[in-house]
């Protein structure tokens, strides 16, 4: 008999399920969802504390990710292989620590086909596909595949989902989502093969891969695919071909895993990781489709943040199990704390893409801005007591401030936190101001949530000075008190009003009808208040001085602002050097030519030009002889990720 519900605040997502040989305890789910923690293509120490963490935590099943079947599947230079059968004993590890918590672990199983991100060397791989049909966003153009290497790829598959179950995993996923290849057999856009895997046959190479994978494992051994609810571009494949090839499959299969978009093209990508900018669980109507039509369990990924969203779908029938991967990163333990209705406590994930797909996608280990303990599980998984209790004094109640006095009192200080301005958050409070970011305020929720559980006395409404120092004479001080932003001293005749992005986001100033925003930085700040101002109903120019808009952000997040700035016809001009301003006139500089370039009847000049740190207060700590820590843009003017993990640093520190 079934155990009963968990928490009777959710009941759909704490009802077991069972598949095969897997029980699988709630219905929450951690997708196939790569590390980058390996460093020589098999499991290591630092992936298995990662998925430990997230086992213990309470999660149902963990999806581990991608394993390559076959050498030409090496996407990028950090991926997992399942082609030797050395890599048995660390899978039976990372199955062994899971399992231990209580999970239930799939490996994926993956070849991208055309879609090759990089290589190891440096060197262009040479790519296979069913045909040479040219992949848009890496610029590949893949090698037709032969008839003997689609059956050494086949064999692969199979190969490897053996090696899986000895070392003692539940099951396999086969990646069929995101045009990888056999996504690509699928497609007749992609497939324009003539042979028994072309035309009426294109379904042909996925099931020889299913049907090879059973006779390779057992009864017992789960098989599932993930697929794609249509690629949301206009040579993807459709969401009426991915549900009737799952149809024609289901036979073959124990559940289908429905996500959307493609690796293929700039646009179906950001469905990947998709940004704050896309509502929560806006895939769940796709996957009820495959829900009314499909026997077989159905499994559904795509901004599913918070356990109140998951029941909602898993009540409403939409599926039977939710993906909840960058929850989970940012929290580890939210199925325990909803299981206990601690759902306030629940540090919520505001799909940010900074430090997890955006670190992927600069080779980086997985990290969470909010939770920097993610992806460093070795290092910061416990917390050790300070051997001595010190009176600690943290100024400023930032990103930065907040984590490291939440760090500090959990090592056992007596800390207060110190604020000047009435609302703890610093530039986080801005930056919820501006246009699809109102979520990055949660980041500012979830951590004076933290100092509440720390018992952190938190002081607001007082600018620490010397003199407060010296009265207080803490035992340390951790300084985060922040950065103002940087005005430069322009060659200007005073005609033009030039204000900051923090005045026009406070609503200090009233900008005019035709605007410059001069971009320094390249991040968020300079398209988001372009945006604003756009749909305000101004006509605005954003100067990027750099090579696009958004070029230090996550690709995915960078491409959705993109996109935006396009439908509003804001005009970017890159290589933008700000100069000056004379009259109504903007003067630029074209940064590699050196040439000079003019923007005229113009009302106003928006400077996001970065930040200068406000330090002061250092000096004033060296003088005194208190052992001093800094974190967050008061030691360098950088992004919130930078601030947190400094504070978390600070906290650990003193």
């Amino acid at each position: 008999m079934e155990k009963k519900p968990e928490s009777t605040m959710f009941p759909h997502l704490f009802t077991p399920l069972s598949i095969r040989g897997a029980r699988i305890r709630n219905r929450i789910l951690s997708t196939g969802h790569d590390t980058v923690l390996p460093i020589d293509g098999t499991v290591n120490d630092a992936l298995i504390a990662y998925h430990r963490a997230r086992a213990k935590g309470g999660v149902g099943l963990i999806v581990t990710q991608v394993a390559g079947v076959h050498e030409t599947a090496r996407y990028t230079s950090h991926l997992l292989m399942a082609t030797e059968d050395g890599c048995i004993p660390g899978y039976r590890a990372l199955a062994d620590a899971v399992h231990a918590e209580g999970a239930v672990i799939f490996s994926q199983l993956f070849h991208p086909g055309r879609e090759i991100m990089e290589s190891a060397d440096g060197l262009l791989a040479v790519a296979y596909a069913p045909s040479s049909v040219p992949n848009e966003r890496f610029h590949v153009m893949p090698r037709a595949l032969t008839l003997p290497l689609i059956a050494e790829i086949v064999a692969g598959y199979a190969a490897a989902a053996r090696r899986m179950r000895v070392a003692g995993l539940d099951g396999v996923e086969v990646v069929a989502s995101h045009g990888y290849l056999p996504a690509q057999f699928l497609n007749p856009r992609v497939n324009l093969r003539t042979d028994a895997y072309g035309g009426e046959g294109r379904l042909r190479f996925l099931r020889e891969v299913l049907l090879a994978i059973r006779d390779a494992t057992d009864e017992d051994f789960v098989i599932g695919l993930r697929i794609s609810a249509g690629e949301r571009e206009e040579d993807g494949l459709t969401a009426a071909e991915a549900l009737a090839a799952s149809i024609a499959l289901e036979s073959e299969l124990d559940y289908v895993n429905v996500t959307t978009g493609t690796s293929a093209t700039l646009g179906g990508a950001m469905h990947i990781a998709p940004p704050m900018a896309f509502a929560p669980g806006y895939v769940a109507p796709d996957a009820s489709a495959f829900k009314r039509a499909l026997r077989v369990p159905v499994f559904v990924a795509g901004r599913i943040n918070q356990p109140q969203e998951a029941e909602a779908i898993l009540a409403a029938g939409q599926a039977d199990m939710c993906g909840m991967t960058r929850a989970l990163i940012a929290d580890p333990e939210m199925p325990a704390k909803t299981a206990r209705g601690a759902v306030d406590d629940i540090r919520a994930c505001i799909g940010c893409n900074q430090a997890c797909i955006g670190h992927f996608h600069k080779g980086l280990p997985v990290s969470c801005i909010q939770h920097p303990e993610t992806g460093r599980e070795l290092t910061f998984g416990h917390l050790a007591r300070a051997e001595r209790r010190k009176r600690v004094m943290v100024v400023g109640a930032g990103p930065a401030g907040m984590k490291a006095a939440v760090t500090a009192a959990r090592r056992g200080h007596e800390v207060t936190l110190w604020e000047a301005a009435a609302q703890p958050g610093g530039q986080a409070l801005l930056a919820q101001l501006l246009p699809r970011r109102a979520e990055f305020g949660g980041l500012v929720t979830n951590l004076m949530r933290e100092v509440e559980r720390a018992q952190v006395r938190l002081r607001r409404g007082v600018r620490v000075t010397e003199e407060v120092l010296r009265e207080e004479a803490p035992d340390a001080v951790i300084l985060a008190t922040g950065a103002v932003p940087h005005v430069p001293d322009l060659p200007t005749d005073g005609d033009m009003q030039v204000v900051t992005a923090w005045q026009v986001l406070r609503g200090e100033v009233r900008v005019g009808a035709r605007v410059v925003v001069a971009d320094w930085r390249c991040d968020w700040i300079g398209p988001g208040v372009a945006e604003a101002l756009a749909k305000a109903g101004s006509s605005v120019v954003l100067a990027v001085n750099g090579l696009h808009a958004g070029e230090v952000l996550p690709l995915y997040v960078r491409d959705n602002i993109a996109a935006e700035l396009h439908r509003l016809r804001v005009e970017v001009r890159p290589y933008a050097r700000l100069y000056g301003t004379a009259g109504d006139t903007v003067f630029l500089q074209h940064t590699p030519s050196g040439e000079a370039m003019e923007v005229a009847g113009v009302d106003t000049l928006v400077l996001c030009l970065g930040h200068r740190p406000v330090d002061d207060l250092a000096e004033v700590a060296a003088r005194l002889g208190i052992e001093c820590h800094m974190a967050g843009d008061c030691l360098a003017p950088r992004t919130a990720e930078e601030a947190v993990y400094e504070g978390l640093k600070a906290g650990v520190a003193v």
